[in-house]
């Protein structure tokens, strides 16, 4: 007798500096595809305004934390300055402002030292980087780009505690 198993993997979609409602006016179609398919949805912080989160919550289920242009309706919402979370075995950190360029990687292998993985914005810039035995991921900004080519919002499948696959998206 065999036994067929479905190993199945969770999509998470992250966002970072929204920067509502100056930059978002709701989900694009780009943007509100990638939710689509998300089975939960990471915001690392600069949402700005509480209509971002409860937007994004009708996609799926959201944690977020707190940026520096956000204020207490987004503490009230349930965002903390910092975040660790479990997602399906992967442990995973958050935080909106990793610091300066120089000395990332070892600095939030300090401030999350039992993470896999750190989620982090602030610097609108996407970052997809390993080392020490961490992943650090910046989903850049899906409305303000900056210096940036395009907006983007970063996806991320995760499996029986494994990062299986980490990418930014295009979504401007």
């Amino acid at each position: 007798m065999s036994s067929d198993r479905t190993v199945s993997s969770v999509k998470v979609v992250v966002l970072a500096d929204t920067h509502a409602p100056r930059r978002w006016k709701g989900a694009s179609p780009r943007v509100a595809q990638c939710l689509g398919e998300a089975d939960l949805i990471l915001h690392a912080g600069d949402v700005c305004i509480r209509d971002v989160l409860d937007e994004l919550s009708s996609y799926a289920p959201v944690l977020a934390v707190r940026g520096n242009n956000d204020g207490p309706d987004i503490a009230a919402w349930g965002a903390p300055d910092r975040l660790v979370t479990e997602i399906d075995g992967l442990t995973v950190g958050m935080v909106h402002d990793s610091g300066a360029a120089t000395g990332r990687l070892p600095r939030m292998r300090r401030l999350f030292p039992d993470c896999d993985l750190v989620v982090f914005g602030h610097s609108h810039i996407p970052m997809n980087l390993s080392g020490d035995g961490l992943r650090i991921f910046n989903p850049g900004s899906p409305t303000d780009r900056r210096r940036q080519p395009r907006g983007t919002v970063g996806v991320l499948e995760v499996s029986g505690g494994r990062l299986v696959d980490a990418g930014i998206v295009p979504v401007t």
